[in-house]
């Protein structure tokens, strides 16, 4: 099973991001508009987490066929096995572009965890992110991508396998809400912004390589979403 339809969000990132993504995706469509991500006339569509699809996420292969998009060059199960990235949102544009989603209400959601797999699955992993590493120019003693702060490179990985193993135009957003105080979330974009810089530190990453143009950090105040939900 590779879609799965959610609960309407009561609390959290949850919560955010269905209301952004049926609300007002226009919060997030001026930030790729201001950063040049999308040309003139560029025209976006949100395909998850929509209400009439029960608010569904998808990964593994619904995600590629939700976006209808084919990996021609390097196939997914050559690159990555089952129970992959569970995407929180997907969008494409009119010209191609694809754009997939993480999302963050409170620090605590940036875990320092590993993979649970084992086996051929785990080695499949191991491989994979070596290559993204060394693409990236990580020093190749830092060893553990696979388990510790496993979110955020598998999904760094599955934008190397769209965008550069099969060069689909592909963009990576963590999408950081601010000010939730239900979850105790920053209040501010810059402590989002100091977390993330920890996260890319522990990792090895260097402050520029050749994915930074498309990972996309955007930081949403939760006000604006109420606003936009009233």
């Amino acid at each position: 099973m590779s879609r799965f339809p959610q609960p309407e969000g009561k609390r959290g990132s949850l919560k955010w991001i269905q209301l952004v993504v049926n609300n007002c995706p226009e919060l997030i469509n001026e930030f790729l508009k201001e950063a040049c991500v999308l040309s003139p006339g560029t025209q976006i569509e949100w395909i998850s987490p929509l209400r009439a699809d029960q608010f569904a996420e998808y990964r593994d292969q619904a995600f590629l066929d939700r976006l209808s998009i084919g990996l021609e060059k390097r196939r997914l199960g050559a690159f990555w096995p089952r129970r992959g990235p569970q995407w929180d949102a997907l969008a494409r544009s009119n010209r191609g572009d694809v754009f997939l989603v993480e999302s963050k209400a409170h620090v605590g959601e940036i875990q320092f965890r590993g993979t649970k797999a084992s086996g051929g699955s785990a080695r499949l992993i191991d491989a994979s992110l070596k290559e993204v590493q060394s693409y990236l120019g990580v020093d190749p003693a830092i060893d553990y991508w696979s388990r510790i702060l496993y979110q955020y490179t598998n999904r760094l990985a599955h934008l190397y396998l769209l965008r550069v193993l099969n060069e689909i135009p592909t963009f990576l957003i963590f999408l950081y809400f601010v000010g939730d105080k239900e979850m105790d979330g920053p209040s501010t974009p810059g402590g989002w912004k100091s977390a993330v810089q920890v996260v890319k530190g522990v990792l090895g990453l260097p402050k520029h390589h050749k994915l930074s143009p498309y990972v996309l950090d955007i930081f949403i105040n939760v006000r604006h979403v109420e606003k936009e939900h009233r």
